[in-house]
């Protein structure tokens, strides 16, 4: 066995093999992987993964992943058989319900670039005609199908360019990871010590137990799934392929399926969840049959066979031959988990991936390891969004198995997981369930989504007009238009006690943030600078506002879901013995936003300082005392209006709300939830990350290159951005208004001009205050000119959309600025 490694991947299941494989393209060498079974049938999920392909996801990253990984196996082939098989995938609808599902994800499909349709009855049947007719429809999928994992893992580890970089070691067992100083050393197994400073962990099922040898809880769980294959079907006898029938999923009934020659496979979720404890998971030497296998439990399996018999009525009570309990992956939120732990130097995870996305997964992970950057937007399955809470036990196993049982479910964008909840409250969570405030969580914390104390609003606004039903209508109410309204009449509170709120202090600190931002931060004390953290290649990786609050001292505030993803990036940038200070005030202050044209009447009453705009100018800070609470006042506003963030101890959180909100009524201002905050965005035209900002698009692209200064000196990306300039825009983002009123849409939703997909929605709104629907989305530029006429598509249905200039609300920014 080797005693040095440039990099040690534990696991050669399709992972491994696809990162050891793709860094060997990018010229790496010296790469051990370390595999506790035999070659390549290792006993974890891939050996198996019935090998089902379903390339359309509601993430647009999982999407992408998934044909990245149809191009890979495509183009791979062991002893002259294939590794994929294109026989494309039918989504069948039971249920009228799943039939506009299936709408919505048709319309998902073609936003990412997938081939997707809907087809009729007798089109599926046509096929596949072992399927019931009692069907209402299909969504078929041409390029999806089966993957042969396995022997797409023995095809790249075999490959020449892979057997000149790759030493793979079989029935080889990690027994410890090694670290100084928080930083990888070694690798320890039962054959010997491998020095290195890089470990990527695709261990699968047991990701956690190999996390926590260097500390670090790995929240994914490992489960049960029922999987059995027929008995041979005289309809398909003689038939000697791999597989003809396009795969099939039965969602109404948590099932899905395929043919393997002459017999059907069937696998159900259709079952409670069954988690299994890393500690009950074998080694491969004591395992029956292969530890990522146990015993079927027929009693799960009873549902799905009458299900099966419905859909299949020639598998109906069908002699069933191989049956398992398959076990694998599922995370708390459903996503992959990627990247390198920030509490770890050199320790990467490549955890809960599934065969349909493994191959794409290893290309990234070869490219993160190889240069920093991934090449896509990963922000939803990096390993830096996870938050404490996360990684408790109980946590997990809650949010895993709800997964599991939800896996097919029709689930809407905004609708909220049950449990657990409460996780944290602001200081004034109590006075908002007074106020019969109806929560979302995000981040953990419970924020406010409308307020149903608002309902006296509902008779002094005329909002007939922009009353939703159908799919828009669920997971909201019609207090986020009267809230909406207010506010821009009037006013409204706001809880922002989930933003991230960091200290960065020590000398040195005005230089190293203003390497990090494409903003100028040498700015006079008190001054607030909305700026960018950009990666080597220009992309925005954080969106933010940087407060000088002395010479060498600054506060950073971001939003809360990713607010330790922007942390971590900013304290991995800190140079080694550095004195400068990053202290994370998230849990000690409060946040209350203020905004509205009658906030500065309800601040200036409440508030020691002096309000006037020529005193407290729009981007500045100042210290304040409201009824004694010594808070820090920001004149920012997300909504679009005049206002203030207002920052205090969370301690006196509670009398801070009280004072505020105590003298609210005399101004007509009222608390406001997070839809109404959502559509005032929206119509003000400001960017949300994650969905218009990104690593994929440069602030010139987003719209946002006003914050960058070029001249200012170095910092990360500008490089990149001058370049990008160099070769001039390819696209956009655009802002484009509905034609007719009254429509909304919700996001995702493909942009077309005729036939041809040329961007998709990523994020819309309805505007209340201008009475349009609005919708953002990026587009060649030579599409983004004002007053183009455009499609959206909804629910199968075509909606005229006229490219505009923004913002649509206030775009002189007057109501911001006096």
């Amino acid at each position: 066995m080797k005693s040095k490694a440039r990099i040690v991947i534990i696991g050669a299941g399709i992972v491994g093999c696809s990162t050891a494989y793709h860094l060997s393209k990018l010229g790496w060498s010296d790469i051990v992987v370390i595999e506790q079974g035999p070659l390549f049938e290792t006993g974890g999920s891939t050996s198996h993964a019935p090998g089902l392909v379903f390339q359309t996801n509601p993430a647009r990253t999982m999407c992408v992943l998934s044909q990245e990984t149809v191009k890979l196996y495509s183009n791979l082939e062991l002893d002259g058989q294939a590794c994929y098989y294109p026989v494309g995938s039918m989504e069948v609808a039971w249920t009228p319900e799943r039939l506009e599902e299936l709408k919505r994800r048709v319309g998902v499909g073609t936003s990412y670039g997938l081939n997707a349709g809907l087809i009729t009855t007798n089109e599926a049947l046509d096929h596949n005609p072992l399927l019931s007719d009692k069907i209402l429809g299909a969504m078929f999928v041409e390029k999806d199908g089966i993957a042969k994992a396995v022997r797409a893992a023995e095809a790249m580890s075999t490959s020449q360019i892979t057997k000149e970089s790759v030493d793979f070691y079989e029935f080889t067992k990690v027994t410890n990871i090694n670290s100084i100083n928080g930083r990888v050393t070694s690798v320890e197994t039962d054959k010997g010590l491998i020095e290195t400073d890089m470990v990527l962990s695709t261990a699968g099922i047991w990701g956690p137990k190999i996390g926590r040898m260097v500390g670090i809880t790995v929240p994914q769980r490992a489960m049960q799934h029922c999987y059995a294959k027929t008995i041979p079907l005289k309809e398909l006898e003689g038939q000697t392929e791999e597989v003809t029938h396009p795969v099939l999923r039965h969602q109404d009934k948590a099932m899905y399926f395929r043919q393997q020659e002459d017999v059907y496979g069937i696998g159900s979720y259709n079952h409670p969840a069954l988690p299994v404890s890393a500690n009950e998971l074998l080694d491969y030497e004591m395992a029956p049959v292969s530890p990522s296998i146990k015993s079927f439990t027929p009693e799960h399996f009873e549902a799905g066979r009458v299900d099966t018999g419905d859909l299949l009525p020639v598998l109906k009570d069908i002699e069933l031959t191989y049956k398992i309990n398959g076990i694998f992956s599922f995370t708390i939120d459903g996503f992959p988990i990627l990247g390198e732990w920030p509490q770890v130097k050199g320790f990467w995870s490549a955890e809960a991936v599934w065969i349909t996305h493994a191959g794409g997964v290893g290309k990234i992970m070869a490219q993160w390891l190889d240069s920093g950057d991934p090449g896509i937007d990963t922000h939803e399955m990096d390993v830096a969004r996870f938050h404490p809470h996360n990684m408790d036990e109980k946590y997990i196993d809650i949010r895993a198995s709800q997964n599991y049982v939800e896996v097919y479910d029709i689930i809407h964008p905004a609708q909220q997981m049950e449990e657990p909840r409460n996780i944290k409250l602001s200081p004034f969570h109590k006075s908002q369930k007074e106020l019969k405030a109806s929560f979302i969580e995000s981040g953990g914390w419970e924020r406010p989504n409308w307020f149903d104390s608002n309902k006296m609003l509902l008779e002094k606004y005329d909002i007939a007009s922009f009353l939703r039903s159908g799919w828009e209508n669920k997971e909201w109410s019609p207090m986020a238009i009267v809230e909406h309204l207010q506010t821009r009449l009037n006013g409204g509170i706001f809880d922002l006690t989930s933003f991230t709120k960091v200290e960065i202090k020590g000398e040195g600190s005005l230089d190293f943030l203003n390497y990090l931002a494409s903003n100028d931060l040498d700015k006079p004390v008190g001054k607030v600078i909305y700026t960018s953290l950009l990666t080597e290649s220009g992309g925005v990786k954080c969106d933010l506002t940087i407060t000088r609050l002395g010479e060498e001292r600054f506060l950073v505030v971001t939003g809360g879901v990713m607010g330790l993803h922007d942390l971590n990036w900013i304290a991995s940038k800190l140079p080694v013995g550095s004195d400068i200070e990053i202290n994370d005030l998230s849990e000690s202050m409060t946040a209350i936003g203020v905004w509205g044209p009658k906030s500065r009447d309800l601040l200036q009453k409440v508030s020691s300082v002096d309000l006037s705009n020529s005193a407290f100018p729009y981007m500045s800070s100042k210290m304040m005392s409201i009824n004694g609470i010594e808070c820090l006042a920001l004149r920012i506003s997300y909504v679009g209006e005049l206002g203030w963030e207002i920052y205090g101890p969370m301690s006196k959180g509670q009398a801070l709300w009280d004072s505020i909100y105590g003298q609210s009524g005399e101004f007509d201002i009222v608390p406001v939830g997070l839809a109404a905050f959502e559509s005032l965005r929206v119509e003000k035209g400001y960017r949300l990350w994650g969905n218009e900002l990104s690593t994929e698009y440069t602030p010139y692209e987003s719209g946002i290159g006003f914050a960058v200064k070029l001249n200012k000196g170095d910092f990360i990306g500008r490089d990149a951005l001058i370049e990008h300039n160099r070769a001039g825009l390819k696209k956009i983002l655009t802002c484009m208004t509905l034609d007719k009123q009254g429509v909304v849409v919700m996001g995702k939703e493909p942009i077309m001009f005729g036939n041809k997909c040329i961007g998709y929605v990523t994020s819309a709104a309805y505007g209340y205050s201008v009475d349009k629907g609005i919708i953002y989305g990026y587009l060649p530029v030579e599409y983004a000119d004002e007053g183009r006429k455009l499609d959206v598509i909804y629910f199968g249905e075509n909606y005229k959309v006229t490219v505009s200039a923004e913002p649509i609300f206030d775009p002189k920014n007057f109501r911001l600025k006096t």
